[in-house]
């Protein structure tokens, strides 16, 4: 394994953390729809960061595309009874899955990805120049 994957990897660990740790802190902090939104964006700032850990040199459109696919998956899963019951019983459950379906997420989860796929995109380009 390449020195620059260990660093990426090192670094996704790291910004996964600091996501989460924004997150709590925003639930924590306040009630209501700014809760709601920032969890949302930041939950899928989180699946960005793990699926570069898991392929750190995929594309940043690509690993946008992969981790606002699978936070609409999980948002559109919540149509079924299944992971309110999980959530029900696990806390873990509850944090990975939810609890209900919330059309507004599904437009929230694009707002945290997109920002990382820019961001992601400008650092590429500017490591090849």
């Amino acid at each position: 394994m390449s020195l620059a994957v260990r660093w990426t990897r090192l670094l996704m660990v790291a910004s996964a953390a600091g996501f989460a740790g924004a997150a709590y802190a925003i639930r924590a902090a306040m009630d209501g729809p700014v809760e709601q939104y920032a969890g949302a964006a930041l939950s899928a700032a989180i699946v960005y960061t793990i699926v570069i850990f898991i392929k750190p040199m995929i594309s940043p459109l690509a690993a946008g595309g992969v981790a606002i696919a699978y936070c609409w998956l999980i948002e559109f899963a919540q149509l079924t009874p299944l992971p309110a019951a999980l959530s029900q019983r696990d806390w873990l459950a509850r944090q990975l899955l939810g609890a209900q379906f919330d059309l507004i997420d599904v437009a929230w989860y694009p707002v945290g990805a997109v920002p990382l796929v820019a961001a992601h995109w400008l650092l590429r380009a500017r490591t090849r120049s």
